[in-house]
């Protein structure tokens, strides 16, 4: 029997990626949003960007704070692929993030084969329908 929900799996995802963020970056971030649409994830975090991240820019030196976020997303992907993988019990096929030093704001999408076994998959949003171009 199938015991978990969808908002059980998102509360999951959040917390794990707050516990994930402040063990690798020493901080966690103030609020994390996660939604599943469809075959989809999408996961905001709310001031992601590390002091180191936010002085280099304040004292002008932005193009750095960019390389430095750049290896960081990376180093950090395997580990967010990881996390989530192990939450949902389900392959991803991509996982794209970007931060935007100036908001301090990380977005996090979750491509999946397909949608976890949860009891109450009827209430994932799934309004949007895809659109392919001819």
């Amino acid at each position: 029997m199938i015991e978990q929900n969808i908002g059980q799996l998102e509360r999951k995802i959040s917390k794990r990626i707050k516990d994930l963020y402040n063990d690798r970056f020493g901080q966690s971030p103030s609020q994390i949003i996660c939604h599943f649409f469809d075959t989809e994830i999408v996961i905001s975090l709310e001031n992601s960007v590390t002091q180191a991240e936010q002085t280099l820019v304040k004292e002008g030196y932005a193009s750095l704070a960019e390389q430095v976020r750049f290896y960081l997303d990376r180093i950090i992907k395997p580990e967010l692929k990881k996390l989530i993988e192990e939450i949902i019990g389900e392959s991803i096929i991509d996982l794209i993030t970007n931060t935007n030093l100036a908001t301090g704001r990380t977005g996090i999408i979750v491509v999946l084969n397909q949608l976890p076994e949860i009891w109450n998959a009827e209430s994932i949003t799934n309004g949007n329908v895809k659109y392919s171009p001819d």
